[in-house]
């Protein structure tokens, strides 16, 4: 557990993330309440919990949550890339000769970054996400994020992410996204 602020981070692997499985479904529904009440499917309470399910049994899920002291504000989290990996599936064009080559030390896939609406602008998603990734040993992160998400978008290139291509994940109802991608590990 660390500490930033009066925020506490905690960090599950895959079997305390099952665990969390409550909260973070709190965390989702808050996060994307405005989504999730146009009928986004692909944001939908249901529909994401099926993903965040499938997410929790793979090897080496790390996940990061963000407590306001015993309120949960926020949660990250991903895993590395295995030579089995789909994460590349659905890739347009793939951008250089063994870009979407794995071997599970190479690539570390940030599949989610969320702050509930009370917390938002306070610098916890960064932080979140600087927690999630300064432990990690592989070369490289990516992620994928909506085009039409602005916020985040901006958010992520100045951490430093950098588009390399585009991909629509194998998912019902995923929308086309950009695929960034991330130098490890972080600067110090």
């Amino acid at each position: 557990m660390t500490e930033s602020g009066m925020v506490t981070f905690k960090r599950f692997d895959a079997a305390g993330a099952r665990e969390q499985r409550e909260v973070v479904s709190l965390i989702h529904r808050d996060a994307y309440a405005a989504r999730i009440a146009i009928g986004d499917a692909f944001a939908g309470s249901e529909a994401f919990m099926t993903r965040f399910d499938a997410y929790t049994r793979r090897d080496g899920l790390d996940l990061v949550m963000a407590f306001d002291g015993d309120e949960p504000a926020g949660q990250t989290w991903g895993w590395p890339l295995t030579p089995e990996t789909r994460w590349w599936n659905g890739l347009e064009t793939e951008p250089e000769p063994g870009f979407t080559t794995e071997d599970g030390t190479r690539t570390f896939a940030l599949s989610e970054i969320m702050v509930r609406q009370a917390w938002t602008g306070r610098g916890i998603a960064h932080a979140l996400h600087d927690t999630l990734l300064s432990t990690r040993q592989e070369q490289r992160a990516t992620l994928l994020v909506r085009l039409d998400n602005t916020t985040a978008y901006a958010a992520y290139t100045r951490w430093g992410w950098r588009p390399s291509a585009r991909l629509r994940p194998s998912w019902p109802d995923a929308p086309l996204m950009d695929v960034l991608t991330l130098p490890l590990p972080l600067p110090q």
